[in-house]
């Protein structure tokens, strides 16, 4: 029952997102400084026909990443007319199956692209254990780089994205993760012009580079005003409902949430299992507000 509550968010989001016209054409669906957001799969235990397990994709400046990796992860990209190639990062939330299962199938379908960069995987401690399923794939053409978070809190940048990964109370090691864009203030062309900045410096300094020309060196503070509020997107699956959740969802664009049980007499068994019933990541969010 978990997919519920997450399935019209991902028919909505990738609907606006993601134009019919434009499915068949993965390499040039990206637009430049926007986020698309996919829910690939939100089913748990086992994949069932229409619904995979657990995965989201996001796309940024031609950048992709992906939290958990279930069974059925690299039909779901395929469906969706996007591409395995951009993928930089694998952010793991927890080791149990049904969030790592796919794995191997795409490790060979990223390396069958003729894929030479390296590609980052983060998650919780443990990480030799989603490493072991490479005895499948062991021989890949880009190298593997992995990130053990063990702190309860760690900010790991990486491409444009600050990507928070926060503790949350499952009946394993579990993290959520936050990923935010920072958006920088607008160009002030007047500000330009006042000081004499040359035009062809103007691109540059707009997307926050220093510029030096003709001796005079030109810096973005002299003609960006203050920083814009930016995107955030917090996921968050397999816990029990705790305050550090509402904490890192404030002032998210779209919080994404697990809801195991829609009924609430099973909320003993929610508890049992380290999972939610639906009325409990609603408060959440109410919550994060």
């Amino acid at each position: 029952m978990r997919a519920c509550l997450k399935q019209t968010v991902l028919d909505t989001l990738f609907q606006c997102k993601i134009p019919d016209r434009l499915s068949k054409k993965p390499d040039r669906i990206w637009r430049k400084n926007v986020l698309d957001v996919c829910l690939l799969g939100t089913g748990g235990m086992m994949p069932l026909p229409g619904r995979r397990l657990t995965a989201l994709m996001t796309r940024y400046n031609g950048s992709s990443l992906l939290i958990d990796c279930g069974e059925g992860t690299q039909v779901a990209i395929k469906e969706k007319g996007w591409t395995f190639k951009p993928i930089d990062a694998i952010c793991f939330t927890h080791y149990h199956a049904d969030h790592i299962s796919g794995l191997p199938g795409l490790l060979l379908t990223m390396g069958n692209t003729d894929r030479r960069e390296p590609l980052t995987m983060i998650g919780p401690k443990g990480l030799e254990r989603v490493n072991s399923l490479r005895v499948i794939c062991p021989e890949l053409p880009f190298p593997i780089v992995f990130h053990e978070v063990t702190a309860p809190e760690e900010v790991i940048e990486m491409n444009g994205y600050k990507i928070t990964a926060f503790r949350v109370q499952h009946n394993i090691t579990c993290y959520g993760y936050s990923l935010e864009i920072s958006r920088k203030g607008k160009f002030d062309v007047e500000r330009a012009k006042a000081q004499e900045i040359p035009i062809k410096c103007w691109n540059p300094l707009q997307k926050g580079e220093t510029v030096t020309l003709d001796g005079k060196t030109y810096t973005p503070d002299m003609v960006l005003g203050p920083a814009r509020k930016g995107l955030k997107v917090t996921y968050c699956t397999d816990t029990r409902p705790i305050p550090s959740i509402s904490e890192h969802a404030k002032g998210s664009d779209l919080f994404i949430c697990e809801g195991m049980y829609g009924e609430p007499e099973k909320q003993a068994k929610a508890k049992e299992f380290k999972h939610m019933t639906f009325y409990e990541p609603a408060k959440l969010a109410k919550d994060a507000e």
